[in-house]
């Protein structure tokens, strides 16, 4: 066996990816994307060994992050035989991405203010016509 360095979170991006989890981001999309986001590029594995996840929940957020355009992958041929391996990365830098989920959540509570005003007419109008009857 050769030996391996697992890169593992530190404090601070325990806290990066807690913040990111609070704003709705999937628990495992926000370990992954901290985790690429403090060295250039990841194997799955080496993924999967530094965010503590397993290999399924490491490509269900693969396939939202390249959905997003946030993350990209190429491939590299094994060292044995056998499959190559996927190489990932992120496609932007963190704050482009960071700024990109401030906008969509700019965006959800603009549309959940918009719904609460309309509400608000509803019960009012609702209210003049019992009282008015």
């Amino acid at each position: 066996m050769r030996p391996e360095k697992i890169m593992v979170f530190t404090q601070k991006e325990e806290e990066f990816a807690g913040l990111l989890i609070s704003l709705g981001i999937k628990r495992n999309i926000a370990k992954v994307l901290v985790y690429l986001a403090s060295i250039p590029e990841a194997t799955s594995r080496e993924i999967e060994r530094g965010t503590d996840l397993r290999q399924p929940e490491v490509s269900i957020a693969m396939h939202r992050l390249i959905k997003e355009n946030w993350v990209d992958s190429r491939e590299s041929k094994a060292e044995s035989k056998g499959r190559p391996v996927k190489i990932y990365r992120l496609s932007r830098p963190i704050s482009e991405i960071v700024d990109a989920i401030e906008e969509e959540k700019r965006q959800e509570a603009e549309k959940q203010q918009d719904i609460m005003q309309r509400l608000r007419l509803i019960t009012t109008e609702s209210e003049d016509l019992a009282v008015n009857g």
